[in-house]
C-alpha cells in the first residue's frame, strides 16, 4: 500500500502544471498535455493568454501592444466578464473580474469532471472591500482551467451567492475569446445563421441575420440570441476549424473592431484587427439571477480541428452536426 502523502506527491508528479513567473513578474500557471498541447493562465484576471495546438501553433490572439500591468485589462486571449458584460449596468466596461487578482483554490467543491483529464487548475475569485463598495454583494466565483488529452480547452465557472443578509444578485458574463485567424476576410462563422441579435453598433437594435453565414468585410459587435450549444469558426486559409461547445450561456457575441476602432485602442496594433476574431459564449439579453446560497454554472470548451472541403468549399455541416 502507498502511504498517503506518497499517493499525493505521485498525484502532483502526474499532473502536467507548472507555476512560473509571467510578463513583468506577474504569476502564470502553464498547462501541458502529453500529445504536445498545452495554455497558460495569469493569476491576473483568471485570464487565459495562451492555448497553442499539439504542433505548438497558437491559438488565440493576444495583441502585440497589450499591457499586462494591473489595473489595466490583458488585451486578447480569453478575458473574463462578470459581472457585467460591456455596458450593460453601472460598473466599467465588462466588470471588474478580469482585473483582479485571482488565488489558487485547493480546496474546490466537487463537481462531475472527465477523470481521464489530469491537466487542470483551479481558481477563485472573492470580492475585496472595494469590489463591494462598487457591487455591494458576496459572492465566490471558481475557474477551473482544464487541457482536455486531444488539447482541447474547457472552462467551467461557478459562480456562488453567499450574502448572508438575504440579498439576490444579478449578473451578466462572458467568455470573451480571442480566437487567432489567419485573415478576417477569409473566416466564416457558422451556427449563428437566421438568429435574432442586438447590434451594439446601432444602440442594441434587434435583427434577424439574413446570410447563410457571417463573413466579414467592416467592424461587427453583435450579440446573437438563443444560440445553438455549438458554433463553428471556419478557417479557409489555415483550413482549420474552430469548435465552441458552451453550456448555461445562451447568447453569443461576435466582435471585430476593423481599422478604424484598432487605431483608436492603444493596447492594440493598427493592422492587428485582419487576424484575430472574438466569438464569445455569454449570458447577457436575460441576466442572471442568483438567491443566496445558490449556483450558477458556466462551460466553454473549444477545440481546434482540420477543416474538411467539399467541391472547394469549407463542410461546416460535418463539424456542426459532428460530436
Amino acid at each position: 500500500m502507498m502511504s498517503s502523502t506518497a499517493a499525493v506527491t505521485a498525484a502532483i508528479e502526474r499532473v502536467p502544471v507548472e507555476i512560473c513567473k509571467g510578463i513583468n513578474g506577474l504569476e502564470k500557471v502553464i498547462l501541458r498535455e502529453v500529445r504536445g498541447s498545452s495554455a497558460e493562465v495569469y493569476l491576473y484576471g483568471g485570464h487565459i493568454t495562451s492555448w497553442k495546438n499539439d504542433h505548438g501553433e497558437e491559438l488565440l490572439f493576444v495583441s502585440s501592444k497589450a499591457i499586462f500591468k494591473p489595473p489595466k485589462p490583458i488585451r486578447g486571449g480569453i478575458p473574463i466578464c462578470f459581472p457585467q458584460f460591456s455596458n450593460h449596468g453601472s460598473l466599467e466596461q465588462h466588470g471588474f473580474a478580469r482585473n483582479r487578482f485571482w488565488s489558487f483554490d485547493t480546496n474546490p467543491p466537487p463537481f462531475p469532471t472527465n477523470s481521464s483529464n489530469k491537466t487542470f487548475v483551479d481558481l477563485i475569485l472573492k470580492p475585496t472591500e472595494d469590489d463591494i463598495k462598487i457591487w455591494p454583494y458576496s459572492f465566490e466565483f471558481r475557474l477551473r482551467v482544464t487541457l482536455g488529452p486531444s488539447g482541447d480547452l474547457m472552462l467551467t465557472s461557478r459562480i456562488r451567492n453567499t450574502n448572508t443578509d438575504g440579498k439576490p444578485f444579478i449578473f451578466t458574463f462572458a467568455y470573451h475569446t480571442y480566437f487567432s485567424v489567419s485573415d478576417i476576410s477569409e473566416v466564416r462563422v457558422e451556427g449563428l445563421e437566421t438568429l435574432d441579435y442586438l447590434d451594439n453598433l446601432q444602440n442594441k437594435q434587434r435583427f434577424t441575420e439574413q446570410g447563410d453565414a457571417i463573413t466579414f468585410e467592416s467592424e461587427v459587435d453583435k450579440i446573437y440570441l438563443s444560440t445553438p450549444t455549438k458554433i463553428a469558426i471556419l478557417d479557409h486559409e489555415k483550413k482549420r476549424t474552430f469548435v465552441i461547445r458552451k453550456d448555461g450561456l445562451p447568447d453569443a457575441v461576435v466582435w471585430n473592431p476593423w481599422d478604424k476602432k484598432a487605431k483608436a485602442m492603444a493596447d492594440f496594433g493598427d493592422d492587428e484587427y485582419k487576424h484575430m476574431l472574438c466569438v464569445e459564449a455569454a449570458a447577457v439579453e436575460k441576466p442572471i439571477t442568483l438567491k443566496p446560497g445558490e449556483e450558477w454554472r458556466g462551460r466553454q470548451e473549444l477545440s481546434a480541428v482540420p477543416s474538411s472541403y467539399c467541391s472547394g468549399q469549407l463542410d461546416p455541416k460535418r463539424v456542426l452536426l459532428g460530436s
